[in-house]
């Protein structure tokens, strides 16, 4: 109850917040912009990529993201882009809070974390392009923690605090991890890094969160993997779908090392061990950059980072999705990538694999419901979804398999389900499927995206292939269709199976099995936009398969606003790039000694 009291009270302050000094953005209209979203995070302009530092924070979420003032394509002058939310959905974009300004980050402020230190003291760990182009590790602080937007940043006077060891390159050497604390009171972080094509997570550690000494072995690191983007460290429980904060350490809890791997532009992550006194993660199955490795999302999902929601004991991923179209559409768009819906995740039961769901915030943007229950779809029948906006939509539905013991035999081990998805496997029936959705698809399904599933026998198992076809989503030319698939096990006496996915305009997010399976989908229909999308159910299997229950909403839009603070893509943000940066306060967090 005091939660949900609280959670009033944030609700009220960030509406007046909205009404007082903060305007909305004119965007085009949605016939010009048909593949801007409505309820997904994006930036007023330009390019978008990495999420950077999200937290909680004396009642606002922030995100902070990689950003280029200069156009809609990556540029040489990052900069930390900065907005707030009082629930992860309708944002506020203020004055970016990182801008190139000294020789530590002149060319560039990249990807990092931040950690709340003791006290409520946020401070940012990130990666600066230094003078000669080499990465190095940097501090900046608020400038004023009473602001609780957070507006104003400074950076510590003795950046940088890390610079690249012997043995790696000085562009191999970066995003650095959210900090956590050891049982000896040290602080620790973890560093990307590649050494001889070899992935390796460099850990350092801190008595006072200033001076950094690399540890001796690597925390851990895989062969063949290239350089490792984006490291994310951090325990989950096993016993429960909380979150808990990244320092904890007990019997209760594994701790999960993601790793995003620019060889293939994947985000992989495995579940271990972690042994302070070694400093050292021990994995139960190593990272290989294979199809064995276990991943948040099958989909366009890199760079994703989480974080310890405090205010509702959750961990909150959040992956940035980039474009599939072409360079020249984004410059004619004005803008390039957006974030995924922030999901909440957790161990599963088992302790085998992480289950991921968007977050519940979510569902107070649904708007008119359509309900089917106990609807039987024959072999080759197909069922519309009508009186919603099908260009918006939330849809959630649970499908019986009824004869489930007459599937058609598969043996995975060594079978590639991306390649099962794609192609002329995409036509291929089989007794239980392909079954699911057809998305954004036109009246006479000439554009259409198919996210559906196909259901095989396995030795003492049932596999379940859950794919999104993505080769006939639009008639444009110059788009990359590629069709994504993964697979996975389902009890064999539950004979039923789930899919939901978050349709907005140009994405679709699909949560296959109560979030076992994800799949991210970036599609650009030339017909099949705004009110002239269609939404259908269908199963193309041999056998008949029954709709148990199917909920969707059309969704309503996020409210997206910019405070007087922010200046965008302008002159004045470049200009600010070229200023100098502001002097360290001496007595700020007493220089972050802890002792």
């Amino acid at each position: 109850m005091k939660m949900e009291m609280q959670a009033i009270i944030l609700g009220l302050f960030f509406n007046i917040l909205l009404s007082n000094g903060v305007e909305a953005h004119e965007y085009q209209s949605e016939e010009s912009q048909p593949y801007r979203t409505s309820y997904h995070f994006q930036s007023p302009s330009n390019w978008l990529n990495d999420p950077n530092g999200p937290m909680w924070y004396e009642g606002f979420y922030h995100l902070f993201y990689q950003y280029n003032p200069s156009g809609a394509s990556f540029g040489d002058k990052m900069v930390w882009a900065h907005s707030v939310s009082s629930d992860l959905i309708n944002w506020i974009h203020l004055k970016h809070a990182l801008y190139p300004t000294g020789p530590y980050d002149i060319n560039s402020c990249w990807s990092g974390s931040v950690t709340i230190l003791p006290g409520n003291k946020p401070v940012i760990l990130y990666t600066g392009s230094d003078a000669n182009h080499t990465q190095v590790q940097n501090l900046a602080v608020p400038k004023n923690r009473s602001d609780p937007l957070l507006i104003e940043w400074v950076k510590f006077s003795g950046n940088p605090v890390m610079v690249p060891p012997n043995g790696v390159k000085r562009d191999d050497f970066r995003d650095p991890t959210t900090a956590w604390l050891s049982p000896d009171g040290k602080w620790n972080v973890i560093v990307g890094a590649n050494m001889n094509n070899r992935g390796v997570a460099l850990l350092y550690q801190s008595i006072d969160f200033v001076n950094w000494t690399k540890h001796e072995d690597p925390f851990y690191s895989s062969a063949k993997t290239g350089m490792w983007e984006c490291p994310d460290f951090f325990p989950v429980p096993i016993n429960s779908t909380d979150g808990v904060d990244t320092s904890y350490l007990n019997a209760d809890v594994k701790h999960v090392m993601k790793a995003s791997f620019q060889l293939n532009a994947h985000d992989y992550y495995s579940i271990g061990s972690y042994v302070p006194e070694m400093g050292k993660y021990i994995p139960v199955h190593d990272l290989t950059g294979s199809n064995s490795d276990l991943r948040y999302d099958y989909g366009k999902f890199y760079a994703s980072k989480t974080f310890f929601d405090s205010f509702k004991k959750r961990r909150i991923l959040w992956g940035w999705v980039n474009e599939s179209d072409s360079t020249e559409d984004d410059v004619e768009k004005g803008w390039f990538g957006l974030q995924a819906i922030p999901r909440k995740i957790w161990l599963d039961t088992e302790g085998k694999q992480l289950l991921q769901w968007p977050i519940e915030e979510i569902d107070k943007l649904r708007g008119k419901k359509v309900n089917i229950q106990q609807e039987t779809l024959d072999g080759g029948s197909i069922l519309e979804i009508r009186d919603i906006n099908a260009s918006e939509a939330d849809v959630d539905v649970e499908f019986e398999l009824p004869e489930l013991e007459e599937a058609d035999s598969l043996n995975p081990t060594h079978v590639d389900p991306q390649m099962m998805c794609s192609g002329e496997n995409t036509s291929m029936r089989s007794r239980l499927g392909p079954f699911g959705l057809l998305a954004l698809a036109t009246e006479d399904l000439t554009e259409q995206t198919a996210i559906y599933f196909r259901i095989f026998k396995g030795q003492n198992t049932y596999v379940v292939l859950m794919c999104s076809d993505q080769s006939r989503s639009s008639l444009k030319d110059g788009i990359d269709k590629t069709t994504y698939g993964a697979f996975v096990n389902i009890d064999s006496q539950q004979k039923k199976i789930s899919l939901r996915s978050l349709i907005d305009h140009s994405i679709i997010e699909s949560f296959g099995e109560g979030g076992r399976i994800c799949i991210t989908s970036r599609v650009y229909p030339k017909i099949a936009v705004d009110n002239k999308a269609h939404l259908y159910l269908f199963n193309n299997g041999t056998l008949s398969i029954k709709i148990l229950q199917l909920n969707a909403w059309g969704m309503n839009k996020a409210q997206f606003r910019q405070h007087e603070s922010y200046v965008g893509s302008d002159s004045n943000v470049i200009k600010a790039m070229e200023e100098r940066s502001c002097p360290f306060p001496q007595d700020v967090y007493a220089n972050f000694n802890l002792g």
